[in-house]
């Protein structure tokens, strides 16, 4: 028989503790956000359709971007037991210099519309990380501005080879002038891909007023004040260059963009380069030959060419080519630490992530992406730990399985041949 009894107040206290309630409800929601796809879904809530869609959309059937989210859940670990692991190291040598964490925030356009801070929220909650900021050609915050924005950290830079080529040497030259130490050649958009959300959504810079942008706009009234109030939204570091902001968004896409051109920026640029939009073996080794520094596997986070190779999938085999040779480096689909774990055990010597970047700053502003890289870290730090392992050099490709979902089918060698 269980002996009853009356409850002591005494015992009920130490059992019960009241949590302090959070008055600051920028901070509330932040904090109750437990993963990348919280803050997603906080982003969506606040955040008006047409802006939303263009930073979560892909082209076409977004097949693309499925697939690499997908391929990231389609990972098995093998964790090591009796292995201690109470501390981790996760820093890691990168192009020169050191970031705090296996990844950067990667190049990212129009980023004030998705919320007014834009990339000075990136910048400097990069450089209160210690990881490195990428800044877009068509970042909405100039060259200068990031600099001030990330003084003493890494900034690196995001080319786009522009019709009239010496927009792109000016830019190459500023970038310099600023301190930024890498530079991204981007070479997977010779024209632009099919966004079909935001053409459904009739998505423009600056954005037109409809009746459906009125009636969706009425329940987000902050976004609507932070954008009147604050300065124009432009191509920050294109603004002097003359043409308006859809003349600068097509002159940024030219698809006779060459290894030429390669070879000239490589000679203007004083830092590391790398390229970033590779998507097979023989091109990988290719620039290497071609003396790049590093290549970033990326298919434009499916954001281009619909279909286009899963860069996930490609990390193992680019790796044994080329990776004693050149740094390499992936994006495209990682939303969780997880996924930079399995990008490092497979070769990776780094990640950046985009979307994951903007879920934070739409849901929160600077502290928004603060929120994203805690994320990120914490999921790094404990699935490293789960592993057994305490370093990012202890990661290798037998603690990941890539799992099969995808198989291609036999090609007709005798109809290739014919």
């Amino acid at each position: 028989m269980v002996t009853r009894q009356l409850p002591k107040v005494t015992e009920l206290l130490e059992l019960m503790q009241f949590k302090k309630p959070e008055l600051d409800a920028r901070k509330r929601r932040l904090d109750a956000a437990l993963t990348i796809s919280d803050l997603r879904a906080i982003a969506k809530r606040r955040t008006p359709k047409a802006a939303f869609d263009y930073t979560d959309g892909a082209a076409e059937g977004e097949l693309s971007i499925t697939r690499a989210r997908q391929a990231f859940e389609d990972v098995e670990f093998h964790p090591d037991i009796l292995r201690p692991a109470a501390v981790v190291d996760t820093s890691t040598q990168i192009l020169g210099g050191l970031s705090a964490l296996p990844f950067g925030i990667a190049p990212t356009g129009f980023t004030r519309l998705m919320q007014t801070e834009g990339e000075s929220a990136g910048a400097g909650a990069a450089a209160a990380a210690g990881i490195p900021f990428t800044l877009s050609t068509l970042g909405t915050t100039s060259i200068e501005d990031v600099k001030r924005a990330n003084p003493h950290g890494r900034n690196w830079f995001q080319l786009y080879v522009m019709r009239d080529r010496d927009i792109s040497y000016g830019l190459v030259e500023r970038a310099a002038q600023a301190g930024f130490d890498t530079l991204q050649f981007t070479v997977d958009t010779p024209i632009a891909g099919a966004r079909l959300r935001d053409k459904r959504n009739g998505f423009s810079i600056p954005p037109q007023l409809t009746v459906g942008t009125i009636v969706n706009a009425i329940p987000r009234p902050w976004w609507w004040y932070d954008f009147l109030t604050t300065p124009k939204l432009e191509f920050a570091s294109l603004s002097t260059t003359g043409g308006t902001v859809g003349e600068l968004l097509n002159a940024a896409m030219d698809p006779t963009i060459s290894y030429d051109d390669l070879g000239v920026i490589r000679s203007l640029w004083p830092g590391k380069i790398v390229v970033k939009g590779v998507q097979n073996v023989t091109d990988a080794a290719r620039l290497v030959d071609e003396g790049v520094d590093g290549i970033i596997l990326s298919n434009h986070g499916g954001r281009q060419l619909d279909r286009a190779p899963v860069p996930f999938h490609l990390l193992p085999e680019v790796v044994r080519e080329v990776g004693s040779d050149a740094t390499v480096m992936v994006d495209t689909g990682i939303m969780n630490g997880a996924d930079i774990v399995a990008s490092i055990a497979l070769g990776a010597k780094f990640t950046l992530i985009g979307r994951a970047y903007l879920y934070g700053l739409m849901a929160g502003g600077r502290q928004g992406v603060d929120r994203t890289i805690e994320i990120l870290r914490s999921e790094i730090e404990r699935t490293m730990t789960l592993l057994g392992v305490a370093s990012l050099e202890e990661l290798e490709p037998r603690h990941v399985t890539q799992l099969v979902r995808m198989v291609p089918r036999p090609r007709d060698s005798a109809r290739e041949t014919a």
